[in-house]
């Protein structure tokens, strides 16, 4: 096991229903699966992450399959890289396990973690998914071993690029996905009165370099709930106004597109 106490940074292993470490630390398992490794004083807040309402609007949106070829997109990538290995691979910011599920059945001879910072994702992940292990914890303090995981796979969450240099090995992965540049430009169209495309994230994490870089785009129609679904999944949903939300919700369809760039660094 790759995971170390985050108050004393020792190996955890399997004690009774949890996990301890040699100073006594112990983290009980939920009745769902997961840890929770994010002590009281790392929180920041009093529930961190997406609230409740959000996790349900991306699970339901989720479901409907309007970003399976991204999830596919991602899987096929860990497997041409990682297959065959006993690979330690974490999902940052896993959200409900959407894609770390697809992710550990492209890696079966591999340890799939997911972590989120919202103890509400955690739990529904670890309720819906077996096949990875999930737990409660900050990308910003990531509870995995120096030198421990093959890769990280990073879909729109935060990190610290650190913590990503410390626990990915020599040789091990990275993939990114970021906004394409045409990424729901129809959803600005809504909100703003200039539209602007998507800038290209011109970003070098250090000690690592960039081996591969592919786009993904394709056209969605969806239904009213499904747009108001999604757009409470985006940055736009602060911007709109309630007018927005009651035409969304009114349509019968509304089309738009998905873009993504996914690029893949490997560390040196």
């Amino acid at each position: 096991m790759s995971l170390i106490c985050p108050l004393c940074h020792q190996p955890l292993l399997p004690h009774a229903q949890g996990l301890r470490c040699d100073a006594g630390h112990q983290f009980d398992q939920a009745k769902e699966g997961y840890v929770n490794l994010l002590p009281v004083q790392h929180k920041g807040s009093r529930e961190p992450g997406d609230s409740a309402e959000m996790l349900r609007a991306r699970r339901a949106f989720l479901d409907a399959g309007h970003y399976q070829p991204l999830r596919d997109r991602v899987a096929e990538i860990l497997a041409q890289r990682l297959a065959g290995q006993s690979s330690q691979v974490l999902d940052i910011g896993c959200g409900e396990g959407y894609y770390t599920a697809a992710m550990a059945a492209a890696l079966p001879a591999g340890q799939l973690y997911g972590l989120d910072v919202a103890k509400a994702a955690v739990r529904m992940a670890a309720k819906r998914y077996r096949t990875a292990m999930f737990c409660v914890a900050s990308s910003q303090r990531l509870p995995f071993a120096e030198g421990a995981l093959d890769g990280v796979v990073r879909i729109y969450a935060p990190c610290n690029e650190a913590e990503l240099s410390r626990v990915i090995k020599t040789h091990g992965y990275l993939l990114t996905v970021t906004p394409g540049p045409y990424h729901l430009q129809q959803f600005k169209a809504l909100i703003y009165r200039d539209v602007q495309l998507h800038a290209a994230e011109e970003k070098v994490y250090e000690g690592f370099t960039q081996v591969d870089q592919q786009n993904l785009n394709y056209a969605m129609t969806l239904s009213g709930a499904e747009a108001v679904s999604l757009l409470q999944m985006t940055p736009f949903a602060w911007r709109a106004r309630e007018a927005v939300w009651q035409a969304l919700a009114a349509s019968t369809s509304f089309s738009c597109d998905a873009d993504f760039t996914l690029t893949l660094w490997q560390r040196t």
